[in-house]
Order: C-alpha cells, then structure tokens, then sequence
C-alpha cells in the first residue's frame, strides 16, 4: 500500500479525450480503452502509493473497479513500483537508466543497485590489452576488482583467440569458484564477444573449444604437423574503433548480466563482421559427452547397447523416401548445427549450377574424403557433401543430414574399442576380407592401379590376422549379438593400418533409428546391384518413364530435353527382389556425351525412381558447361569416362528392349516394418545384417553404418562371391565372368 505505483517509466502517455490512453514506447503503441481509464492513467507517474490514487480519483468512481484496472495493467507488464530516490547522481542519466531496465522487464532499483555494487574481475588471455577493456566496463559504471581479489561477481576475459591454451586453466577454475565469466576478443577484421560461460549450467569453454578446433581443420593440420599446441600466431589485425565497438558490447553484456537480464543470446557467440557491419550469432551448447562438464563414456556405452527397431510411424512420403519426421521438422530440430563458428556443419547452400530444378545443394566438409598428408586435407576442404530433393527443401535437408552423417561417423577418440588381432578375437571378429571384398589379383597390381586411379578406389594391403588393432563392438540384428570390427573401417579418419579403408557405404542419418537403418539398408542393396550390373556389364531392362504416372517424372524429362540430354532409367533390380534404378543421361548436342547417372533404391518403387532422378540431378551441375580446365580438375576416372565414354562403346547402358519387371508394392505405415522386410531379404541370401550406432550424443541426429559382410560396393572390389554368383542366377549371363572379364571401368561415383 505504500509503494508507490506508476507506468514503467520507457513509457510514455498521450490521452485523446474520449477515445483512448495511448502508451508510446521505443518499439511501439500501447491503446488502452474502458470506462475511467482517462481517469486513472495521469496518476500513474510514480509519485503516489495506492492510498494516494484512490483519495484522488472522484468519488462516482468505485475503488473495486480502480484495483481491477491496476490488475490488468499490472498484468499486461505496464506498471511498476517505486521507492524514494535519493541518489545523488545526474537525475537525468539515472531515470535513463531506471527507464532501461524497466523496458528489460527487471526490477529497475534492484538493477541499478546490482550494476553499481557489485564487483568485475578483468583477466587477459595470451597476451591481449585490457586498457579499453577495462575503460568500457568503467564508463558503463560497473566496479572493477584487482585481479587477485576474491569475491567478483562476474570475470570478463580478454583475448585474442578464442583456443589460446591458457583459457583452459581460466575455465578450470572458475568452474572450482563457479563464478560466471564472459569472453571476447575484441581485435581482428571480425570481433566476438560471448559467451557467459555458467559452471554447471550448459557449456564450458572446452565444449566451444571443441566445435572451433573442427571448424579450422587446415590450422589444426599444420600445427599437429609442427609439432605444436594451441591456435597459430597470426599478425596483429585491429583499429581503435573496431576495438572499441567490441569492448563497448562487451561492457553492455557483462552490465545486463549482473542486473539479472537473462537472454539466449549469452549463451552464443556475438561476431561482428567490422568490414561489412554485419552481425551474426552462433549458439554455444554444453557436449554431453565433454570430458570437463560431461560424461565422456556415452559414445562408449552406445556401442555396447543392442540397435532396436520398433515401430515408427511414417510422416512424410513424398520427398524421395519415407520418413518418420517431414523435412520442415528435421530443419527446425537441427538448423541450430549450421554455423561457420561453433556449427557441425559450416553452411548449406543451394548449388547454382545449372537448373533451379535441378534442387542440388552442397553443405559443410565431406569427413569421408578424410585423409593422411597434404593430399588428404585438400581432399577434406574441396569435398563437399551433397543434397537432392523433389523440392529445395528436400535437398537443403538433405544436404544437411548428410553432413551431420559424415561428421557422426568421424572418429572423434571417445569411441568404443577392443585392442587385440583377429586370431585373439575368435569367432566374434568380422574379418575384413568379407566386407572390403579385395580380389587377389588387385592386392598385387595395387602399386600400379592406385597410382593410375582415384583415391575411392584405393586397394589396401592384405589384412594380417596377427596384427593388433583397435576393434569396435557392432550389433547383428541377425544374430541378437555383438560382433567385432576394426574401428578403423567403421570411424572417418580412425588410426589404421593400410589394410583397413573405410567407406561411406551404409552410413546414414535419419529422423529416427528405423528411418536411418533402413536408409542403410537400402544404401547397401542400392550399390550391391550396381557393382552386379556394372562391372558384368549386363544388358537391363528401361523403365516406362510414359507409364509412371508421376508429373516430377515428367518434369525432369522436359528439363533434360532443353539441356539437349537424353534421360532413360533401367531396372537393375536383383535378386534380393528391391527395387534399384538407374537414371542415366547423355548429350546429343556437343562434342562428348558426357554420360552421368543417379541411382535410387526403395521398396516403393515410385521412390527408387524419384531417388535415382534427384541423384542425377544432384551430380549433373559438376558436369554443366564445363571447359577444359574444368575438365582437368576433376576426378581422374571421371574425367577418362567424360573424354572416352559412349553408348556405343559402353552398351550396357543402353536398355535391352525387353520389358521391365512390375514391381508390387504395398503402402503400410510402420517403417520398422520396412527395416524388417528388407532384413529378411538380405538373410534369406544367406548374409547377415550388422548394424553400429554412430549418433553424437550433441548432434541429436540419428546415424547408423549398416555392414552386410558379402554385398558388394559399387568401387572396385573383385573378389568372388556375388559379384559372380548373382548375374548367372538372374539369367543374365550364362557363366560367371572370369576376372579379366570384368569391367576395367571403375564406378566412379
């Protein structure tokens, strides 16, 4: 009763007799209209308490229908309560003040007294100044401590990167204190500041080191070859004004801190692009897995866990597969990856190269072209990952899903492993023979056909059973038990001997464990068929591109022809009985055909085809209007099929006239039971189906790497098996072929 009441003071009124109380406020008007409200609103500057209002409102004027108006307001987030000022500062500059933190929703007295009580600590990092630190904090009317003096309220820290190692001793301890600090790095072109780093409550700095450290592959490279720790120097880079405008902001965060306003934005790193003016804000968010605030066993735990397939309601049918969550809910689940700074994946982009229609999108860097060397790091920043789609949003999720698949599979340090030789292992180790699937006769011309071909198709050496190497546990949905394999051919990048390649083939992300499972599966039996009919350079069936019924088929015919490309899809569905297609194009109007494909595989034999086109479509602008020099840069076997390759001369291209087998195909909702019915396909071949969570417990994502020891990739792998077996028993060819017989060409894709 005796406080006194008033409209927060960042609002002003204005009263238009008999119409309304207009409240105006930096960022826009307030009208306020009912029976006395003129009548209320010129006693509410703040210089009366409740028993003063109501002596001064007319006596016709019920008191109940005054405390329901000043309710309301109340609510709205419209008044405030008032103590006595006697501050003896600028009047002026302090009802500025009180005016600001009444608009931040703060108790303005409390916020003041806060900002001008209590204690900063100011703390320099690998050499940086503190002198324009340390005046911003001042004129922002905050109180500075010595350095050694206990009992700040909140540490600013100034650096000049953001991985100098002597902020890990900072964040240590102030973990021990649990004192709040704030970061910046107030010189460079671009200058952050940000974030608060709270012990115990979300990320500490080694979490952000984390994310920095993946973002700067090529600086890691070269330190790690030198021998050295920590970011590398680089030349002083800094004006005074730009300086000054990141110490300014600075100052207003740590100020808004310690008055209690809370935002999302404290927990991001604030960037200011000083050449551009432009601002950009990337989330900090705490690892799970950290080993400084987390539990770094999750990932190890994970791998010693069965993979369990459920049901799973299907959500989405039309993007080119069918899925547990729609494209618009994967974006807004993990959008917040997306940062060149603290993201998992840098950007994502729409490829501008050739068609809008064409819908192909590049994202972040490719983990699987990961490698040893100079060659190997120019490999991890030139490739890109890629994303198809019927429409933009389809690729622009899919390219992003595919990054976070790429970087899931990485190997980070904290996976599962068993150190021990296969002979040690027993009959719980795969061997790596059965799913690298080398034919003899590559391991001894491998000198020569690695110099003359493309990294993808690398043959590694003969595996030494007696040789100790890191193995990771993988579960067999065949067998409900764990097996053995070596980490380094499941893990991007995982120390490996030189007989271990790991590939990309079965990685895959989905909105669920069922919805990336079965992307696995399908990954497998997709290129499995490619490499039967590739390599044996069999004769296959073409779709009825008129018969399908589809208008996103009838589209991408219309948009071929004006490229002045041929477009055809043949079956090459095999025994496993899923259907896999091949959307292969050529020029009619140039001096090359430049042939290319695209491939797809799904029981919903309308997907296969929407797959197979949008893969094309995905690959297609590499190729576009390329010139020489362009021609030169690319992949060598690619390049060598651009120059060489015609229907002519490749005519298994070419369909074999012969109608292409009807597929059935019957809608059901469950994806689980689509994961169950391409099992028993593969086990009914006599494989068994192995199965390895690769989900990063801070992505979210669901990734898996699906392993069928037997299938085939569709590289260059010869050994015998159903590379031979498979094409005699679908009437293809009357013998299996002999290895000299097979297709010189490696798949390339």
């Amino acid at each position: 009763m005796r406080e006194r009441i008033g409209f927060k003071r960042h609002l002003r009124t204005e009263i238009v007799q008999g119409e309304a109380v207009y409240l105006f406020a930096e960022n826009g008007v307030t009208a306020l209209r009912g029976p006395h409200v003129e009548l209320i609103a010129p006693l509410l500057d703040g210089t009366r308490d409740l028993t003063a209002l109501l002596s001064e409102m007319p006596e016709h004027v019920p008191t109940e229908h005054v405390g329901r108006v000043l309710t309301r307001l109340g609510a709205a987030g419209l008044l405030c309560t008032r103590e006595p000022d006697d501050h003896t500062g600028d009047p002026a500059t302090r009802a500025a003040a009180l005016a600001y933190w009444d608009a931040a929703g703060l108790d303005a007295t409390s916020a003041v007294t806060s900002t001008t009580t209590a204690r900063v600590r100011l703390v320099a990092v690998g050499g940086a100044a503190t002198g324009a630190m340390a005046g911003a904090l001042r004129r922002a009317g905050l109180v500075l401590s010595a350095e050694d003096e206990p009992g700040a309220a909140l540490t600013v820290v100034v650096c000049d990167d953001y991985l100098a190692p002597g902020l890990r001793e900072v964040d240590e301890s102030h973990r021990a204190t649990g004192t709040p600090w704030l970061l910046t790095r107030p010189t460079g072109t671009q200058v952050w500041v940000g974030p608060v780093f709270t012990p115990g409550d979300g990320a500490c700095w080694r979490c952000l080191a984390t994310r920095l450290s993946a973002n700067r592959p090529a600086e890691a490279h070269v330190q790690a070859r030198r021998g050295q720790n920590g970011p590398a120097a680089r030349p002083a880079v800094h004006l005074p004004s730009v300086t000054a405008t990141a110490v300014e902001v600075a100052a207003l965060e740590a100020t808004k801190w310690l008055a209690g306003h809370r935002h999302p934005g404290q927990r991001e790193v604030w960037a200011c692009d000083s050449l551009t003016l432009r601002t950009t804000h990337h989330q900090v968010r705490a690892l799970p897995q950290c080993p400084d605030c987390g539990d770094p066993d999750i990932v190890r735990q994970q791998a010693h866990r069965p993979v369990l397939i459920g049901q799973r309601l299907k959500r989405s049918r039309d993007g080119g597969g069918h899925r547990s969550s729609t494209p618009g809910e994967v974006l807004d689940t993990y959008g917040h990856l997306i940062s060149p700074v603290t993201g998992v994946v840098k950007d994502v982009r729409r490829d501008s190269r050739g068609p809008s229609t064409f819908h192909s999108y590049r994202s972040g860097l490719n983990h699987a072209a990961n490698g040893g060397g100079f060659e190997g790091l120019r490999s991890t920043l030139r490739c890109e990952n890629g994303g198809k789609g019927v429409t933009a949003l389809d690729a622009e999720v899919g390219a992003l899903c595919e990054a976070l698949e790429r970087y899931s599979a990485g190997y980070h340090g904290d996976e599962a492993r068993i150190r021990g030789s296969f002979r040690t292992l027993g009959d719980e180790a795969v061997h790596p023979d059965t799913f690298q699937l080398y034919h003899p006769r590559q391991f001894e011309d491998r000198t020569a056909w690695n110099g003359a071909h493309s990294a993808f198709q690398h043959v590694a050496e003969p595996f030494d059973e007696t040789g100790v190497l890191d193995w990771t546990p993988v579960w067999s949905m065949t067998a409900q038990c764990h097996r053995l394999m070596p980490t380094s051919s499941l893990y991007f990048g995982a120390p490996a001997p030189r007989s271990i390649v790991a590939n990309s083939n079965g990685c895959a992300a989905g909105s669920s464990i069922e919805d990336a499972t079965l992307q696995g599966m399908l990954e497998l039996v997709e290129r499995d068929a490619i490499a039967l009919w590739w390599y044996n350079r069999s004769v296959v069936p073409a779709v009825d591109l008129d018969a399908a019924g589809d208008p996103f088929v009838d589209e991408m015919r219309e948009v071929y022809a004006d490229l002045g490309r041929e477009l055809w899809v043949l079956d090459l569905t095999a025994d496993l009985g899923v259907p896999v297609l091949a959307a292969v194009s050529r020029r009619v109007d140039g001096p090359h055909e430049d042939i290319m494909f695209g491939f797809g595989a799904h029981l919903d034999p309308r997907c296969a085809l929407r797959r197979a086109l949008t893969e094309l479509n995905q690959v297609m602008p590499t190729i576009i209007d390329l010139d020489d020099n362009g021609r030169r840069a690319l992949d060598v076997d690619l390049r060598g099929w651009l120059a060489d390759a015609t229907i002519a001369n490749q005519p298994y291209l070419a369909p074999s006239g012969a109608a292409a087998p009807h597929h059935d195909y019957s809608r059901q909702p469950d994806l689980g039971e689509d994961v169950r019915s391409v099992q028993t396909r593969i086990e009914a071949a006599g494989m068994e189906v192995l199965v390895l969570d690769q989900t990063r417990p801070h992505v979210g994502l669901p990734v898996v790497k699906v392993v069928v020891p037997g299938m085939r990739h569709f590289w260059s792998r010869l050994a015998q098996g159903r590379l031979y077996d498979v094409p005699v028993a679908l009437g293809r060819v009357r013998r299996p072929a002999t290895y000299d017989e097979l297709n010189p060409i490696p798949m390339f894709m």
